[in-house]
């Protein structure tokens, strides 16, 4: 049995499950909605308080979507009760962001600024405070999405090991490379 698949997913008092019968569940909360479909060879069932994912077999391909649906489920419940959150830092001189609705404005040493527009389901805010570098908060009910959305932000400017400018997450390590050494 999967260790992971076979944990019940436990939900929040102000979360609503619907289970279709083409197998798309439905998970409304006060972050949201959001659905997915799950394989019809998977079985999800709401028992009381908790949702259940089971497998028909013990073949491969069944255990690993075991595993996979029943995270993917509790993600949804999650984001829909909790969301989610992740922070970026601009370390470098003259990093700067802005948001202006749905746009995203970098100034990332290039010659030009970038304009990222954002998903309508993603929040972002800019904090830029003095002596410190910028910080982006991207805010979402959708984990996947909101991933994606950071790490396309963090692949601008990636971080460079020798003085560590560029995007990083907050509080993620950077492995640091020695310069060149003068001889004698």
């Amino acid at each position: 049995m999967s260790r992971i698949g076979k944990l019940p997913i436990s939900l929040p008092n102000n979360t609503e499950v619907n289970i279709g019968n083409d197998n798309v569940v439905t998970i409304k909360g006060p972050k949201g909605s959001l659905s997915t479909a799950v394989d019809k060879d998977i079985i999800v069932k709401q028992e009381d308080n908790q949702i259940i994912v089971e497998r028909p077999t013990e073949q491969k391909r069944h255990k690993a979507m075991h595993g996979l649906y029943r995270s993917l489920i509790n993600n949804m419940v999650v984001g829909v009760s909790e969301g989610y959150k992740e922070q970026l830092e601009l370390v470098g001189v003259g990093y700067k962001a802005t948001v202006q609705g749905d746009v995203l404005e970098l100034a990332l040493g290039y010659s030009h600024n970038i304009f990222m527009t954002l998903p309508s389901e993603v929040a972002a805010t800019a904090v830029t405070e003095k002596g410190k570098s910028p910080i982006i908060t991207l805010e979402s009910n959708d984990k996947q999405l909101l991933g994606q959305v950071a790490a396309k932000i963090r692949s601008l400017r990636k971080v460079e090991p020798y003085k560590g400018k560029g995007i990083r997450f907050v509080g993620e390590v950077i492995r640091r490379k020695a310069g060149k050494t003068a001889s004698k």
